[in-house]
């Protein structure tokens, strides 16, 4: 390896120290730190972001770019792509004055406090001030990294899902809506509603954590490079290959929030566990886009949490956690209640059918944001009319409503339409996977590692040294299509509502 690509790598990994330490602070935000510590976070957080922040715009970062633009056959073929990553991100942020950038990380310190506040009340006036900020934020941000994206929250897409387009995905959620409210109405008028009653049954934490902790090593997530830590919204925290950690809620009258919880956590935890080693301290170190990283999360959540075989073979799993308090209740009953579907506020709580619809309501608002210059004052309204507009209910307070992610107060904007991405890569795939994996012969085992390999070899491995519409492409000979994931969706709820 020649020796400027030697000192770039080196610097890029002083970089990723920066980075992993913030993400520790984040992570123990959110897990660990007392309430009142958040003015002191906001600035270490600040610091050391801003540290990494500065290093990646600097003159020395122009400098390597430089060089390495009119030297590129110097570089080695990971050498490239790593420069070619880091270049994109250095044009985009390039613009942006540190002492702004700053600001921000140490508004959105603030942000995560009053968005606590918010829900503690219900109410979404304690918010409204600080989420204000992060959007000025954002508006005073987009003009500085916009290049030739049709509109303002295209820049906000592109960020989390490279190439992504406010026209491509107006295109891909009217098919998904209009596909998954046709599944919708024919349960209503001819399904048979499956009996649910029992699953607000009194299940101890403890035994909660019993199951998920089995059910996440099933799964092939490695505890060894990995945790399970309580919060108060699910995420995943990757600090490196060896350390992606994973976070949960419970609610002793719904075990069904920490299970497909913890399951889909433990999905992006996977991801982040098996990227290659050549990979470790730059910036292609970690998954390629949030709508592939979502894929693999609701990959295990949705396609193998929500498979009738999987359930098969953990039932008797599920029934020793809970020592006896299912008894009574048999496999079919177990299953076709943990599907039902109905209208609910909750969006990380919603049965998979309805769930890509909470996630088509956040898209087109935070759209009118961007814009339309939705005022944020407004937010709560609007909200609530989408929410009747699509599901057919209204949200009492704000706590069902709009305070009830996380993602804004973190300035993620963009971030939303990652998840029905998700969804839709994730039927793809499993589309394809069928085609040489027997997935009823894997269920039968305890460990379902070939599941694991097969997306590792073709999703995990790569991080982010290839973009999501070429590992789409690669693993399943197509572009992205909602017909997957309609397809698998009304064959799975025909079957639990007994329509032929």
């Amino acid at each position: 390896m020649h020796q400027k690509e030697l000192e770039f790598r080196a610097y890029l990994k002083e970089i990723a120290m920066f980075n992993e330490a913030t993400a520790l602070f984040g992570w123990d935000t959110q897990t660990g730190m007392p309430r009142d510590a958040v003015d002191f976070r906001a600035e270490v957080s600040s610091y050391f972001s801003g540290k990494a922040f500065e290093m990646s715009i600097s003159a020395k970062m122009e400098e390597f770019l430089t060089y390495f633009s009119q030297h590129s056959d110097i570089l080695s073929q990971d050498g490239l792509l790593i420069y070619k990553e880091v270049k994109k991100e250095f044009d985009l942020n390039r613009n942006i004055p540190i002492d702004r950038y700053t600001a921000y990380i140490k508004c959105l310190g603030k942000a995560d406090e009053t968005w606590h506040e918010g829900r503690k009340t219900k109410s979404f006036e304690p918010f409204k001030q600080s989420l204000e900020e992060i959007v000025q934020f954002l508006k005073e941000f987009i003009p500085l990294q916009r290049k030739d994206e049709a509109t303002p929250y295209d820049v906000l897409l592109n960020q989390y899902e490279p190439g992504m387009t406010v026209e491509k995905l107006d295109s891909l959620f009217s098919e998904l809506r209009d596909g998954l409210m046709a599944i919708r109405q024919t349960l209503t008028e001819k399904g048979t509603v499956p009996q649910t009653d029992f699953l607000s049954r009194y299940v101890p934490k403890s035994q909660q954590h019993k199951l998920v902790t089995e059910l996440a090593k099933r799964i092939d997530y490695n505890f060894d490079k990995g945790r399970l830590d309580d919060t108060t919204h699910p995420f995943m925290q990757n600090l490196n290959r060896n350390d992606a950690r994973i976070t949960t809620r419970w609610n002793e009258h719904d075990f069904k929030m920490a299970t497909f919880g913890v399951i889909h956590e433990a999905g992006h935890g996977i991801y982040e566990q098996n990227i290659d080693a050549r990979f470790d301290y730059t910036p292609l170190a970690t998954g390629t886009s949030m709508g592939m990283h979502e894929s693999q999360s609701l990959f295990y959540e949705i396609i193998v949490g929500s498979h009738k075989e999987f359930w098969k073979n953990n039932f008797s799993l599920f029934q020793e956690a809970t020592e006896g308090t299912f008894k009574d209740i048999d496999f079919d009953t177990f299953y076709k209640g943990l599907h039902k579907s109905e209208p609910s506020f909750i969006r990380i709580e919603a049965d998979t059918l309805t769930y890509p619809l909470h996630i088509i309501i956040r898209y087109e608002i935070e759209k009118m944001i961007f814009n339309e210059d939705l005022p944020v004052s407004e937010l709560p309204r609007v909200w609530n009319e989408k929410y009747q507009e699509y599901l057919g209910i209204t949200p009492e307070n704000d706590l069902e409503g709009v305070l009830q992610d996380v993602h804004w107060s973190a300035g993620l904007f963009g971030y939303f339409p990652s998840y029905a991405l998700g969804y839709m890569y994730a039927a793809q795939l499993y589309h394809t996977m069928e085609k040489t994996l027997d997935f009823t012969e894997e269920f039968a085992k305890d460990n379902y590692r070939k599941i694991r390999e097969w997306l590792s070899a073709h999703i995990h491995q790569y991080g982010s040294s290839k973009k999501p519409n070429e590992l789409i492409l690669e693993a399943t000979g197509e572009a992205l299509s909602p017909r997957y994931l309609l397809d698998i969706q009304q064959k799975r709820y025909f079957d639990i509502y007994g329509i032929d």
